[in-house]
């Protein structure tokens, strides 16, 4: 496990800049296919891809993050992240004193996802534009705090079981979401009983097998909308295994609130 030292030091291959309060500002590009292995900061950070898609993973679960996303990850809590589209990461990292003392909420404790208004939009681009402007500083991240708390959002959440036979369970269908897994075929070949591989996933994801499953596919789907531009619905439906682009539709709005098409148009 790595811990990284604070954002004082330089940052290579992009930007950082302190804002003298407690409050660090990251700039970084990543090219898809980067995978920043399992770490942990001393501080905590809000991290947000302007551009692009990426994957983050903590012991909790997984969270796939379009644009219209960002992530809250609490300090010194393990995480890695997956590049799935080329992005331009903006980061911004606090000081556990500062939230101490400006932010003192215990729902920043745990990690998850924000959806990603247009002013908290606005508001982390230009906290990166270049003005080293102190009050104005200040002011952008408190709107940014603000509006993070306002925020929260689970649509493209995975939770991910931790006893072994139910996680190699989970593994296999994150490998291949869109085939129909039967849960006895993957109970036999994890060496258990449907019955118990079914009571495993409700107890540790909270979640039927099936719409565990569900999510699953959902998530990938949200991936596919994500990074290609083209793709439609229809098509979208048919390699995801769908009967139908209403059956698809209808899954689609169980997990997200959204219609897929509705989704989409929010990126």
């Amino acid at each position: 496990m790595n811990i990284a030292e604070t954002p004082i030091t330089a940052i290579q291959g992009g930007s950082h800049r302190a804002t003298g309060d407690g409050v660090h500002l990251v700039a970084r590009h990543y090219r898809k296919g980067v995978r920043l292995d399992t770490h942990m900061h001393r501080e905590a950070q809000l991290v947000y891809a302007a551009r692009g898609t990426m994957q983050v993973t903590t012991p909790k679960g997984r969270w796939l993050v379009p644009p219209d996303r960002a992530v809250w990850v609490p300090a010194r809590l393990e995480h890695a992240i997956d590049v799935l589209a080329d992005i331009d990461m903006r980061t911004l990292y606090f000081d556990l004193a500062w939230l101490a003392r400006e932010h003192p909420s215990a729902s920043l404790d745990a990690e998850f996802v924000v959806r990603v208004s247009q002013l908290l939009h606005q508001a982390i681009l230009a906290l990166f534009d270049g003005r080293d402007d102190p009050g104005r500083t200040g002011l952008l991240v408190k709107l940014a705090m603000l509006e993070l708390h306002q925020a929260e959002d689970s649509a493209t959440f995975i939770p991910l079981p931790h006893e072994p036979r139910c996680r190699r369970s989970a593994d296999i269908v994150l490998g291949d979401p869109t085939a129909a897994h039967e849960i006895e075929a993957l109970a036999r070949e994890v060496g258990t009983s449907a019955r118990t591989l079914s009571r495993l996933f409700a107890s540790e994801t909270q979640l039927s097998f099936k719409s565990w499953c569900q999510r699953a596919r959902i998530a990938a789907a949200i991936e596919r909308l994500s990074v290609e531009a083209n793709v439609s619905v229809k098509q979208l439906a048919s390699d995801l295994g769908y009967a139908s682009v209403p059956a698809f539709s209808h899954a689609f709005r169980q997990v997200t609130g959204k219609t897929p098409t509705a989704f989409s148009e929010m990126k």
